[in-house]
């Protein structure tokens, strides 16, 4: 699961700390513990790697990311789920859990950071829909 936070023209990554993708940037987010709501585990999620709390507002998109390990064999494989959230209540961000930086990040300095597969271009997806109904 990952969320899309924006602040005005900026959206939320977090650095990976931990493998896989130690030292990628994504969006905060993780995995749905047994008996949890989707909606409950990606609040969760971005409390405990970002410090912020989030209402999700709607599902935004949902791929698949297979990783294959040196033989090409399936070594991880995730279903996910992004939801475009919006920050509740007051609060900084600071990095937690499981990451080792919280950044807010302009789109056109998304070319210097090395994202996870996938993810930039659900982020460029998130801002041309965001920019497209800012004109309606």
């Amino acid at each position: 699961m990952g969320a899309l936070i924006f602040n005005r023209d900026s959206i939320l990554l977090v650095e990976r700390g931990r493998e896989p993708l130690k030292g990628c940037w994504s969006l905060p987010g993780g995995l749905v513990e047994t008996g949890e709501h989707l909606e409950d585990a990606i609040a969760r999620e971005v409390r405990e790697e970002t410090g912020l709390r989030v209402k999700p507002l709607a599902i935004f998109e949902i791929f698949e990311r297979i990783m294959r390990d040196a033989r090409g064999r399936a070594e991880y494989h995730y279903v996910l789920v992004d939801y475009l959230c919006k920050v509740v209540g007051k609060g900084r961000s600071r990095a937690g859990d499981d990451v080792s930086a919280v950044r807010w990040v302009k789109r056109g300095a998304l070319a210097d950071l090395e994202v996870t597969e996938g993810t930039r271009e659900v982020i460029d997806k998130a801002f041309d829909a965001r920019r497209k109904r800012t004109r309606v």
